[in-house]
């Protein structure tokens, strides 16, 4: 009786691997400046999160944003894609993670400029910013206020 318990339980673990395995985080491919401090600073950000990424050193990103669909007026020092969205800027990586578990119908987020207090802008002072959710259109809504701190 015991045996077959335990045979069972060890099938039903081998048979969930592959669910285990889909649902680990995507690498997010960043595409960034060689020089650029904030940007290498932001992926250590996503590091220290659990996130995996892919960097590219690039000798100009607008090309990237350009090809993936972000609006130029949205830039920031770095692109970068995970799992079929474009990630623009210094975007925490709980926003990140968070677009990956609600899956929303758009092309990305956004987090134009380099903002204080950003991940990868940590400094003597921190400014609000607004997490952008971006449209294939170029339209947006905020997805999370920042305050201050």
């Amino acid at each position: 009786m015991r045996q077959a318990l335990f045979s069972r339980m060890i099938l039903a673990g081998v048979m969930s691997l592959p669910l285990l395995a889909g649902a680990a985080v995507p690498v997010v491919e960043v595409y960034k400046s060689a020089s650029c401090g904030c940007c290498t600073e932001w992926v250590k950000h996503l590091h220290k999160n659990g996130i995996a990424t892919k960097v590219q050193n690039v000798e100009d990103t607008s090309g990237y944003r350009a090809r993936f669909g972000m609006p130029q007026a949205l830039g920031s020092c770095h692109t970068a894609r995970v799992n079929g969205y474009v990630i623009e800027g210094h975007v925490p990586a709980t926003e990140i993670r968070r677009l990956l578990a609600e899956k929303p119908k758009a092309l990305g987020l956004a987090v134009p400029a380099m903002p204080m207090g950003s991940p990868g802008m940590e400094g003597p002072r921190s400014d609000p910013y607004d997490v952008l959710l971006v449209q294939a259109n170029g339209r947006y809504s905020t997805y999370r206020h920042y305050s201050a701190k």
